[in-house]
């Protein structure tokens, strides 16, 4: 590709770089990147997927033909349907999420010129989101004896500017890798009654985990961490950058049979942070939060693309997510404006790592029209005592239909749809029980090669 061409893309990634959240289902992961992978399930290793196979495997980049290029262009709704309640004390009824809708756009661009296929893409990795209002049992002071008005919130997200190469180093063997420019962002907004904020700021309480404090202790009916930049969802409070490494392997075991490998690194983020305020009922204290080493995980896995025939090819994936590293507990870092004081927490979390499977297939129906269909089999993360209704990355499997249709050989279209069936989990400590399922979530993507 020439520089300039190049550039002007970089360019128009560069502007398109929001970090729009998506509530994603394998844990914080998407269960599938790209159209034509997550109508298959997800499995995306070992055969060609688009410009997706740069975050699935970039070794599937080289399955190219030398001397062409495509540029994919796509968006993704992700549609989740979150609840809360309270089991023992039904009287308190159902807080239910409105965050309902979340929109994720992608791009990319790749070439291939003799042996070496290159480009750039963007697309979000992942995150999380809930917005339960302001007069919902979350909400509610004892002391008040009711609703205190003020927010229960959360929307985190992540994307991905990446840079991809694959070289043939020979007709059956290629090697993929990325450099990845990481952005992304969290709002919380977070209600706790008086009680429990006194604790959190008296030295060494433990009301959400491992607190010491400076802060003064304060007389309090509720209070609340507000760091949020409201219902945007292109831009959140707290913000961080990075990079990481994506690389990968696809081999033709066979003249109908490919195996491809994955591995991409654990992210070098810097820490989350923006100001916002500590606000209870006496009053706002406005300050800068840190969330400390937030990290997104290793992951690495193992496909195979079976060619059953001209028209039916079957692919199946493992892929192992190691959130036990990164997602051991959230550590915040609260300093008041002023030097009022500070005040560190930590929520603990203790996720489990994840195996995830999937399989799929696509049938060419005729010249024009490719059907799709896939599972993506995984386990719930989040042991059920450390699940916080703010982040209820609880989503176990999923079914998928797709398709792709050819206009010419130059013009294209992919779409899939997913459903996650709804998982309930109730956390003991808490008393407080949280379901999650996913109804309606979809991709769709233009493709012109060239």
């Amino acid at each position: 590709m020439r520089p300039n061409k190049l550039n002007k893309i970089a360019a128009l990634l560069a502007v398109a770089g929001i970090s729009a959240p998506a509530f994603a289902t394998n844990g914080m992961n998407m269960e599938g990147y790209g159209p034509v992978a997550t109508g298959m399930g997800g499995a995306s290793f070992a055969y060609d997927n688009g410009t997706a196979g740069m975050i699935n495997n970039p070794a599937t980049l080289g399955f190219m033909k030398s001397g062409t290029a495509r540029f994919d262009i796509a968006i993704g709704g992700l549609h989740p349907d979150v609840a809360a309640s309270m089991p023992a004390v039904p009287a308190m009824g159902t807080a239910n999420s409105g965050g309902d809708a979340y929109y994720m756009p992608a791009a990319g661009y790749v070439r291939k010129d003799g042996k070496l296929t290159y480009g750039i893409g963007m697309m979000a990795q992942g995150g999380m989101g809930t917005e339960y209002g302001n007069n919902s049992f979350l909400s509610f002071s004892p002391t008040l004896g009711g609703p205190t008005g003020q927010e229960n919130r959360s929307e985190l997200g992540l994307g991905r500017v990446m840079f991809p190469l694959a070289y043939d180093v020979t007709d059956s063997f290629t090697v993929g890798g990325s450099i990845d420019y990481l952005w992304g962002g969290l709002d919380i907004q977070m209600v706790m009654d008086g009680a429990a904020m006194g604790a959190m700021m008296a030295p060494g309480g433990n009301a959400i985990g491992v607190v010491t404090s400076t802060l003064p202790p304060i007389p309090m009916d509720w209070a609340q961490f507000d760091f949020s930049k409201g219902d945007n969802k292109f831009t959140q409070q707290l913000t961080t950058n990075g990079w990481a490494l994506n690389i990968g392997f696809t081999w033709k075991a066979a003249p109908n049979l490919t195996v491809g490998g994955v591995y991409h690194a654990k992210t070098n983020l810097s820490d989350m942070e923006g100001s916002g305020r500590l606000n209870s009922s006496a009053g706002p204290i406005a300050g800068k939060l840190s969330v400390i080493d937030f990290q997104w995980p290793e992951t690495y896995g193992l496909g195979l693309a079976y060619q059953a025939s001209d028209k039916l090819l079957i692919a199946a994936d493992y892929k192992r997510i190691n959130w036990a590293d990164v997602m051991k507990n959230l550590r915040m870092h609260f300093v008041a404006d002023g030097g009022l004081g500070t005040m560190d927490a930590t929520l603990y979390q203790n996720w489990k790592n994840q195996d995830v499977f999937m399989i799929g297939a696509s049938y060419k129906y005729s010249p024009a029209l490719t059907l799709r269909a896939g599972v993506n089999l995984a386990s719930n993360p989040i042991p059920d005592n450390y699940l916080n209704y703010l982040f209820p990355a609880t989503i176990k499997d999923h079914y998928a239909l797709g398709f792709g249709y050819a206009f010419s050989q130059a013009a294209s279209i992919d779409f899939s749809y997913t459903y996650a069936p709804e998982v309930s989990v109730t956390n003991s400590v808490m008393g407080i029980k949280t379901t999650h399922g996913q109804s309606n979530n979809w991709q769709f993507m233009y493709s012109h090669r060239f």
